[in-house]
């Protein structure tokens, strides 16, 4: 997974194997209908379980996805990792859960 650096620059951050197939599954139980899958997402980026890198941008975009689609912890979450995170974070995070709602509703259409 590759993550351009909002301070300019490029970085990477490395996800394992293990982290591939959690985000994989996690993804695939959304599309079968769980809001709780993405709230998982959210909790895996924000702690580093399951593999996953610790990714406070990607935490926030998954628990704001979730929260837009009615899951009440996940809001609750999203407010706690804004507080570890600036400005540019979170502007960030906001700018990729839009590109990720607007690429599900284009291939739904």
């Amino acid at each position: 997974m590759e993550l351009n650096s909002i301070e300019g620059g490029a970085g990477r951050i490395e996800q394992s194997d293990e982290a591939m197939v959690t985000i994989a599954e996690h993804l695939n139980n959304y599309a079968n209908g769980s809001i709780d899958a993405l709230y998982a997402l959210g909790v895996a980026y924000s702690t580093g379980s399951h593999g996953c890198s610790v990714d406070m941008i990607e935490a926030h975009k998954w628990f704001n996805i979730a929260a837009s689609k009615g899951h009440e912890e996940a809001a609750w979450c999203r407010a706690d990792v804004s507080d570890e995170m600036t400005a540019r974070e979170i502007a960030e995070a906001q700018r990729r859960a839009r590109e990720w709602l607007l690429d599900g509703s284009r291939k739904v259409a």
